[in-house]
């Protein structure tokens, strides 16, 4: 949902007292659909708003219209500011409307809501990994986020072992659909895929948190470490242009488009950190992909079918 729409959407409920789907639809001009959507997110997300089905119906924030948020518990505006800050992140405008918004807050509250709305960034890119289903102990980490406390994490690492680790939560990351926690360690800042945490828990403890931390730009420098990393081997490929979009999501900011031919195919650059990396993401198309260099590519392609053919070609 995006955020702007989301502010708006409680503004309509807050002056009206009651909106149906089809109200919201009109004035926001959206699909009947989407302010369906739109309204089932917040009920799910915890902010206060409820659907009352028949004639006369319609949805309603509880208590009534109102002119401020004061009748929000700090729960539920710090659910409204974790969807709303996730939803909006790095538009100017929908930040300005949260800071509208937070000031119509019981000033008890506020904190809080800047927490949250700052607990959460989100990078469209993905790495080739897919986060289908929400994390079970994202809840535990946007808690220890937005509370400044202490995590104890049991996380399984790149060899599948696990080891206790207690950090100080900064951040969190949607990453294409995959979450990862920025925390502060005792050796620097470390960030960590929530689908490998086995296990989350809150200390007592407060979290230490650098002053006037700005959560995107620590991702943008850890994107930037990642990348380059990622980057070591380029191989120029020649791939069917239905094959374009899985490359793209395979391979991320490192899938460049060099050449459009005629022939239907597509000439591309594709860039990894080692050549089985790329000849294992091109294995899988068979002789649709031609690899035209490097050579490094090419031998570990011929090596993965020479692999495959002794295993599964028969006498």
């Amino acid at each position: 949902m995006r955020a702007d729409r989301l502010v708006a959407t409680l503004l309509l409920m807050q002056a009206r007292g009651r909106v149906t789907a089809s109200e919201v639809a009109a004035e926001l001009e959206v699909s009947l659909a989407t302010a369906r959507r739109d309204l089932e997110a917040l009920s799910t997300a915890g902010v206060p708003v409820y659907s009352q089905p028949g004639r006369g119906g319609g949805w309603s924030l509880v208590g009534g219209a109102r002119t401020d948020l004061t009748g929000l518990t700090a729960a539920e505006s710090q659910a409204l500011f974790l969807l709303a800050g996730h939803a909006g992140a790095g538009s100017g405008a929908t930040r300005s409307a949260l800071r509208k918004l937070m000031r119509a807050l019981p000033e008890t509250f506020r904190a809080d809501a800047a927490a949250a709305a700052d607990a959460v960034t989100t990078d469209t890119a993905g790495w080739g990994a897919y986060g289908w289903e929400r994390p079970p102990v994202l809840e535990t980490l946007q808690g220890a986020v937005v509370g400044h406390r202490r995590l104890s994490l049991e996380y399984e690492g790149r060899t599948h072992a696990a080891a206790t680790r207690t950090v100080d939560p900064w951040g969190l990351v949607d990453k294409g659909g995959v979450w990862y926690l920025v925390a502060g360690t005792p050796h620097g800042r470390r960030t960590f895929r929530v689908d490998r945490i086995r296990e989350a828990t809150m200390l007592t403890e407060a979290a230490a948190r650098p002053a006037a931390l700005d959560l995107g730009r620590e991702w943008e420098q850890v994107v930037e470490e990642v990348e380059h990393l990622r980057s070591g081997v380029a191989a120029t490929v020649l791939a069917p242009a239905r094959a374009l979009p899985v490359l793209e999501r395979q391979f991320g900011r490192h899938c460049e488009l060099l050449e459009t031919s005629g022939d239907g195919r597509v000439r591309v650059r594709l860039a990894a950190h080692l050549p089985l990396s790329i000849a294992e993401h091109l294995a899988g198309w068979g002789a649709t992909v031609e690899v035209l260099e490097p050579e490094s590519v090419r031998a570990e392609l011929a090596r993965l079918g020479a692999e495959l053919l002794t295993r599964y070609g028969g006498s």
